[in-house]
């Protein structure tokens, strides 16, 4: 479960633009995650409270937004939902595309005072 590892690394993050922006307090952390990254949302949800214990974090919420994993059928030229299509494009029927997102992993919004 490599979560608590990126948990941990996004933790520093945070306490680091806290400690150069004299933050006081995290009311809420958001991250915006792809589909396809290898974090899985609820180990992260589930994790958070000992990722955040002792930290300038800790009692804060973690709210996490998935993005789509997006494809662009080379043969047609048309974007389409790599997953919810199971990798066959909604227009032609082909399975040819390019994975234009769905593997982002980025901190979103930091809510402070």
């Amino acid at each position: 479960m490599h979560e608590i590892g990126v948990l941990l690394e996004v933790v520093k993050s945070v306490e680091r633009y806290a400690l150069e922006n004299d933050v006081k307090k995290i009311e809420t952390l958001v991250l915006q995650i792809g589909e396809l990254s290898s974090m899985i949302p609820k180990y992260m949800m589930k994790l958070y409270p000992a990722a955040v214990d002792g930290t300038i974090l800790e009692g804060s919420e973690l709210e996490i937004e998935v993005l789509s994993a997006n494809g662009l059928c080379t043969d047609c030229k048309k974007v389409f939902r790599v997953l919810e299509n199971h990798g066959i494009c909604t227009v032609c029927g082909s399975k040819n595309f390019e994975l234009l997102s769905g593997k982002e992993f980025y901190i979103k919004e930091i809510e402070c005072y």
